[in-house]
């Protein structure tokens, strides 16, 4: 038999994905920095990196820097499943965030439920969760935009997918892989009808261990139980 169809593919012939890439030009841009690379070098180093299709590939780039060797980048292992489970979320939304020839906002501190619909007819809809507390490891965000817009945003340290489209509209989810299988997961599904559906990370921002939140909860009410 072929080992190779039994254990399947190397880490380094691995497809790279957008989170692969934004390690290796965050490395490259502290070795400019620090004096290792020339302008011109690491204008040339980033312009291959953003042309690389596998992991290995990106490794060339960096191969003769330090930070190479002192923790070697990591392929983002897709963890999440494209779609939840059946039966897995509830069919109702918790929230329904609506513009109509208006704008609606959710962002800053606020609860994400586990079922979000948003709707943006004529109008523009704003989703943040950067700052959201997530009390759910699965959110489900249903985003229908019909000449209107709908952006999403989510920390750049959980899982991203989406399911849908456009029609005479744009319908793009950038997908994300959360190195901690246990990170929220964000399904964006929808459709942009003459309109526009869009979702990313937005960069510096950082959701903590959502384990550590339900534990904080528990200590918590335990505490006020045995206080009584």
């Amino acid at each position: 038999m072929d080992l190779q169809k039994q254990t399947g593919p190397r880490v380094a012939e691995l497809r790279a994905s957008d989170a692969d890439r934004d390690r290796i030009a965050d490395m490259l841009r502290d070795a400019l920095a620090e004096g290792r690379l020339t302008a011109e070098e690491h204008a040339e180093r980033v312009e291959g990196v953003l042309n690389t299709k596998t992991v290995g590939e990106l490794e060339v780039f960096i191969q003769d820097l330090p930070a190479a060797h002192q923790g070697r980048p990591r392929p983002a292992h897709p963890y999440a499943p494209n779609r939840p489970q059946d039966g897995a979320l509830p069919p109702r939304a918790d929230e329904n965030v609506v513009a109509v020839f208006s704008a609606a906002t959710r962002k800053g501190r606020w609860r994400a439920g586990r079922r979000v619909h948003a709707y943006s007819i004529f109008g523009s809809v704003e989703i943040d969760l950067s700052e959201a507390i997530f009390e759910y490891q699965q959110v489900v965000i249903k985003a229908v935009s019909i000449f209107g817009d709908v952006q999403i945003r989510v920390p750049e340290n959980v899982s991203l997918r989406g399911t849908g489209g456009g029609v005479l509209g744009n319908f793009e989810v950038r997908t994300l892989d959360s190195e901690d299988p246990q990170a929220p997961v964000v399904y964006v599904d929808g459709w942009a009808v003459l309109g526009n559906v869009e979702a990313r990370p937005k960069r510096g921002k950082l959701v903590a261990d959502i384990l550590d939140r339900v534990s904080d909860r528990v200590d918590r009410a335990l505490r006020k139980h045995m206080d009584r």
